[in-house]
């Protein structure tokens, strides 16, 4: 139950900071554009508004989805990898390498998440949190906050541990998976959503031609 809650959530993340960062862009090129011509009323109107911090928002949603897709990769097998080797290497010993790989891979994404997680805390979030629980903080550096939004840096660098604990998940369940089935998760490239192979053999039957018919 917990882990489709959790899958579902990642998509969901990915889905709207994807849409999210495409809508922000959309919009500022077409005030950009839009504040050049010279139409009464509408070009004061769009110059009044600010979107300066358009860019600066686009490319924070644009690294988040970043960090949370790398972990929906590590789910759904869409990483690229070179196997070539492993994939020559006799049974066992393909499976040893296969675990050695995923040990690393949990080994790396946990490193990376701790690291963050310091960085993180060092870098305003326990200034944040005591003050949110009413702790003494004078002895505490708020932290720097960005350029355009003025939001808090801690926050925005959060994704770095939520995101590299998350993989370091993924890289745990994929172990599991393997160590209980032997397989790994494959991407079908060729496989397209809503498009089954019943209905996908039905759509070509229509397509080809009887036999002693016209060609």
């Amino acid at each position: 139950m917990f882990t489709k809650l959790l899958d579902h959530l990642e998509e969901w993340i990915i889905t709207f900071l994807m849409a999210g960062a495409t809508l922000i862009i959309f919009l500022s090129v077409v005030h950009r554009y839009g504040t050049g011509l010279p139409i009464p009323g509408v070009q004061d109107y769009l110059l009044s508004l600010h979107f300066e911090w358009a860019q600066e928002l686009a490319i924070i949603m644009f690294v988040w989805m970043a960090k949370f897709g790398a972990a929906y990769g590590v789910r759904m097998g869409v990483h690229v990898g070179v196997d070539v080797l492993v994939s020559r290497l006799p049974d066992a010993w393909r499976r040893r390498a296969t675990y050695v790989a995923l040990a690393c891979g949990m080994l790396f994404t946990g490193i990376i998440g701790t690291l963050g997680l310091t960085f993180v805390w060092e870098n305003g979030m326990h200034y944040a949190l005591f003050n949110k629980l009413g702790m003494d903080v004078s002895a505490l550096t708020e932290g720097p906050t960005t350029p355009d939004l003025e939001w808090p840096t801690w926050f925005i660098y959060s994704v770095v541990p939520m995101g590299s604990y998350l993989m370091c998940f993924r890289f745990i369940q994929v172990s599991l998976v393997y160590w209980r089935t032997g397989e790994m998760p494959h991407h079908d490239e060729s496989h397209v959503d809503g498009l089954d192979d019943d209905e996908d053999d039905d759509m070509f039957a229509v397509a080809h031609p009887a036999h002693g018919g016209a060609k």
